[in-house]
């Protein structure tokens, strides 16, 4: 096996996704051309597509890169920090701040919207990357009760998805209201928080 060739492959595959990535920002996953892409790349269309073996591998394939540079970006640091509300705190403001460094939107949140009632595989992964942050979220809110920094009844299903809610009205309110929709989500946090404080 060449390393250096199977490098370069990996480098230049990495680099497609990361264009793609933008496309897909702007006109949704479904609004990938790979013609587009070929161009933004600097290669012909059958180069791109010597890298995916379809255009659904290339959309799940931009799917898993916004996954990985979330997780890095958000939950990583978050999750350094120590149990209960400092912790989730960190969750809610870096995602909050993800949502402000990607204008033209998240591709997993709108991907949410653009596949809610198209079934298959690009949905499934959605879906998962979803209920994989909604897992997180909630024991994140967990561990706040378990601290005695939220109240003993808090419940946590229902925290995960008011603080779900926060996120998916941030992006909706930059829309149409992007001066206030950043300060606006961090007092609705604030006042969610003070709501529920033991």
């Amino acid at each position: 096996m060449n390393l250096t060739a199977t490098a370069k492959g990996a480098a230049t595959r990495e680099m497609i996704v990361e264009r793609a990535y933008g496309i897909a920002s702007r006109y949704g996953l479904e609004g990938l051309s790979i013609g587009e892409l070929a161009a933004a790349a600097g290669m012909s269309k059958s180069g791109v597509f010597a890298h995916f073996g379809s255009r659904e591998d290339l959309q799940l394939s931009v799917l898993d890169w916004t996954a990985e540079r979330y997780a890095a970006t958000v939950m990583g640091p978050a999750l350094r920090q120590p149990r209960g509300l400092p912790r989730l705190r960190a969750i809610m403001t870096s995602w909050f701040e993800w949502v402000r460094a990607n204008p033209d939107g998240c591709v997993i949140l709108g991907a949410a919207a653009e596949y809610d009632g198209r079934p298959g595989a690009v949905r499934d992964r959605v879906v998962g990357w979803l209920l994989e942050w909604r897992k997180a979220v909630i024991r994140a809110v967990s561990l706040c009760v378990e601290t005695g920094e939220l109240a003993a009844d808090t419940d946590p299903d229902l925290v995960a998805f008011q603080l779900f809610a926060l996120i998916d009205g941030l992006h909706n309110t930059r829309l149409y209201d992007p001066d206030n929709a950043h300060a606006l989500a961090c007092r609705a946090l604030d006042h969610l928080f003070s709501s529920l404080s033991a």
